[in-house]
């Protein structure tokens, strides 16, 4: 049986993205399990996991272009399932933050491995077009992931969730195994772990990844706990959070072929403009439940395009490195959500959720400075 390639890429994209944006809608619902934890101690889970991937992604994923992108991402997914299963079945609150951290092992050198096949079977001239079709698996792990975990935890428990993601993942796997693998094995030189840095580029590019992602992790993670306990909203309302950003997510994958056309530079600075007044936008309607979520909507489409061009600028410095440099992208991706995730809970603790909202404003700040001067 074979699978189409850019199908089981979106697949995996979809797993790792559903288990690492299901923690927040059913935060509250863990820590009922769990003797009455808040969900600023559930979500030490989501920092952990957030620390799991920046260092599997630093440290393990640059040997992804040694032993082949597609036997890399086979791997990374066993782990994954393995720290998902563990997820659903853990007896304590300190063993859910292990698992997710064994989680993010696998999500680490999954998600670069993904990105690099994406860019290694475009067509020339249609990357950023791939890379948005494989991208789609954040909306589906959005929609059907993150939206379903809410539902899922409200009637069967939130240990349903990560039991389902885990069987989810082992059929990500087995189609993998039954289809022809993708890509090329590379030559040695993407051993070293550090390899990534010595491309030209790099540290503009990975700072542009770092504040964009701190802006997104830190604000998602405290969406549905100020609904929830700032507004009284219901377990299953708080998933249409995800699921209204997830759409808008998906539907900007219509724009993906405009950045082919006028060019990355070009696009870039309008993007990440318009992302700085989103956030801004979501701080004044903090306190009306239904315009927050409104707001999701442009937010997820807006998010796509910014998510496009940060990828595709790493997966085309050096193609012979793409598993080092987008190993260093996912690394400083979740150390990113890995010191946003506390920051933005003292932040949303002491201020409230406005006052985080205009934090992320502050973080894509960079990466518009940024665009301006690579125009």
């Amino acid at each position: 049986m074979r699978f189409p390639p850019l199908l089981l890429l979106m697949a995996a994209v979809t797993i790792v993205g559903s288990n690492s944006l299901a923690l927040s809608p059913i935060a509250l619902e863990i820590g009922r399990g769990f003797g009455g934890a808040q969900a600023q101690e559930v979500l030490v889970a989501a920092s952990l996991f957030g620390a799991g991937t920046a260092g599997a992604a630093v440290g393990i994923a640059p040997f992804a272009d040694r032993i082949g992108l597609s036997r890399a991402l086979a791997i990374a997914l066993c782990v994954l399932v393995l720290g998902m299963a563990g997820t659903a079945a853990a007896p304590t609150l300190h063993v859910v933050w292990m698992a997710q951290a064994v989680a993010g092992l696998g999500s680490g050198v999954a998600l670069p491995a993904t990105y690099g096949l994406a860019a290694e079977i475009a067509p020339k001239g249609r990357e950023s077009t791939f890379l948005g079709r494989v991208l789609m698996g954040w909306t589906l792990s959005l929609v059907f992931g993150a939206s379903a975990a809410a539902l899922i935890a409200d009637v069967a428990g939130w240990r349903a969730v990560h039991g389902v993601l885990a069987g989810l993942g082992l059929l990500v796997l087995l189609a993998l195994a039954v289809s022809p693998r993708m890509g090329e094995v590379r030559a040695a030189q993407g051993a070293s772990p550090w390899a990534g840095l010595r491309v030209p580029g790099i540290g503009s590019a990975l700072a542009v990844a770092g504040g964009y992602m701190a802006a997104f992790y830190g604000l998602y993670a405290y969406v549905a706990p100020h609904l929830q306990a700032g507004l009284g909203w219901a377990v299953w309302m708080v998933g249409t959070v995800p699921l209204v950003y997830g759409i808008g997510f998906g539907l900007a994958s219509l724009g993906d072929p405009w950045i082919d056309r006028f060019g990355a530079r070009r696009v870039a600075p309008w993007v990440y403009g318009v992302l700085v007044l989103q956030y801004l936008v979501l701080a004044t309607v903090a306190g009306q439940g239904w315009a927050l979520v409104a707001g999701c909507l442009s937010w997820g489409m807006i998010n796509h395009l910014g998510l496009n061009l940060i990828v595709g600028r790493l997966a085309g410095l050096d193609p012979a490195r793409r598993g080092a440099v987008l190993g260093l992208n996912s690394g400083v991706t979740y150390l990113a959500m890995f010191v946003a995730t506390p920051l933005f809970g003292w932040v949303e603790a002491g201020w409230g959720f406005s006052a985080c909202a205009v934090l992320a404003a502050a973080c894509v700040l960079p990466a518009l400075g940024d665009a301006l001067r690579q125009r």
